[in-house]
């Protein structure tokens, strides 16, 4: 088979060509601009791009298939090129879908939760050294690329994202996975940019029920008033399954699964929400409730959610990739339910389309209301970049609903900041999809005074 990828640098693009080479595919691809670390990735196996830019020399007649990525235009050269010579062009859902047709098909959907439940379930599969394929949104520990597809495996577990899949093809991407097995973690308004309106985003989801293949089961989190009512009024030939918190109890800043008192890596409702969604994927897949067990007490996380940086003085540094609305309060009250004799110190970057929106900013009202010192961070490049207007101190003050809450858009104000405050027994939250302006967070967590006063 011969391969070629339009846009070939994005993060889940990469990591599909790179699966579909260890498959004995041959893959080419093409980019305008290639960052690490997808860069060094595909030249580890050969097949980065020789130079940048966009060729229609790169399509030939002989190419099995085009997959094309969402960074690409709908007037790309390439994809004209393709078009032309009626070559199949795939979507990367479409792919997937196509590669995996014949397994079973887990897909992990909702605002929130979904790198994480995915996560969860590839670590316990992983555990049982059970054979599988999978899709995820983040770098795990143990796992080597974040797409992996094989002839061989009997199932995937996918993480199912709600954007679109293509310049050409407008269907949010969980649509076209067709699953066996779904979940539904929670709905929240984001990609505001695509969904105008909330009613607009919720139909999605509606529409995902509908694509669960006949005599499949949903999982899905009761706890979420909205969800609740899409899934009884669901029509669609399919078991529903509902999950909420566990029964668990926190001691010493550590959380135990009762009644067992299984104890945790991970701490929050949220992260409780998501194991017991993750639970109930895996009864699907003959796992019961004590293997289960067994094997998630390991689980550390996934990459960038509450990744601790530094533990000292009764502090904790973590960096967090939370930056919706709903991920960010839940992140926030998550910290402080596990440390109630700390004060903490929240930082949110705004750096998504959504959050930079001053419609959408008031959807952030009270999220922070748990934390004892409110920040919100924007780079002031990004408004550039993304040709918005910069937000004042007082549009964000008045849209967290927060007359306190502090406001820099410099990296180098808000570094100065946060070491000129007295960390101890205070534990901090930075969080963002974006990097703080190149702020070194390891170095500035190791930076920070964590010595009580007087001492």
């Amino acid at each position: 088979m011969r391969i070629h990828f339009i846009a070939i640098g994005g993060s889940a693009m990469h990591n599909l060509a790179i699966a579909l080479h260890k498959k004995g595919y041959q893959v080419t691809g093409s980019d305008d601009v290639i960052f690490e670390p997808s860069s060094s990735r595909l030249a580890g196996y050969g097949i980065l791009p020789a130079q940048m830019g966009w060729n229609k020399a790169n399509i030939t007649p002989d190419l099995d298939a085009v997959i094309l990525g969402m960074h690409a235009l709908a007037d790309n050269p390439e994809l004209l090129r393709a078009q032309e010579l009626g070559l199949k062009i795939y979507s990367y859902p479409e792919y997937i879908y196509e590669q995996t047709k014949d397994k079973l098909r887990v897909v992990i959907g909702g605002s929130h939760g979904k790198t994480t439940i995915t996560s969860m379930i590839l670590h316990v599969l992983n555990f049982y050294k059970r054979d599988f394929d999978y899709l995820v949104g983040a770098q795990l520990a143990g796992f080597e690329t974040m797409v992996k597809i094989t002839s061989e495996a009997p199932l995937i577990v996918i993480e199912g994202d709600e954007y679109l899949a293509s310049p050409i093809d407008r269907r949010p991407k969980f649509h076209l996975y067709k699953a066996n097995l779904a979940v539904i973690s929670g709905i929240a308004w984001d990609h505001i940019n695509v969904f105008k309106t909330y009613a607009d985003y919720v139909r999605q989801f509606e529409l995902f029920i509908n694509t669960i293949q006949p005599g499949g089961k949903l999982i899905y989190c009761s706890a979420d008033k909205d969800l609740k009512e899409i899934v009884k009024n669901a029509t669609a030939a399919i078991e529903k399954i509902a999950y909420e918190i566990p029964d668990h109890m926190v001691k010493d800043g550590i959380t135990y699964l009762m009644p067992e008192e299984v104890p945790l890596k991970v701490f929050g409702d949220h992260n409780l929400m998501n194991l017991n969604a993750a639970k109930l994927i895996c009864a699907q897949l003959d796992i019961d409730n004590k293997q289960f067990d067994a094997a998630i007490c390991s689980f550390t996380g996934a990459a960038k959610r509450l990744e601790l940086l530094r533990s000292e003085n009764e502090t904790n540094v973590y960096k967090d990739f939370a930056h919706s609305p709903s991920k960010l309060k839940a992140t926030i009250e998550a910290v402080k339910a596990q440390f109630p004799d700390r004060k903490l110190v929240a930082c949110i970057e705004l750096h998504t389309f959504s959050s930079l929106n001053k419609d959408f900013l008031v959807q952030y009202a009270d999220t922070m209301k748990a934390a004892d010192t409110a920040i919100v961070y924007i780079d002031e490049k990004t408004f550039q970049h993304k040709k918005l207007k910069p937000f004042s101190k007082k549009d964000v003050q008045r849209a967290f609903k927060r007359e306190q809450l502090h406001f820099f858009n410099d990296p180098t104000l808000l570094q100065d900041y946060l070491l000129n405050v007295n960390f101890y027994r205070t534990n901090l939250l930075l969080m963002s999809s974006g990097n703080f302006g190149g702020v070194d967070l390891v170095k500035l967590a190791r930076e920070l005074n964590t010595v009580e006063q007087g001492i």
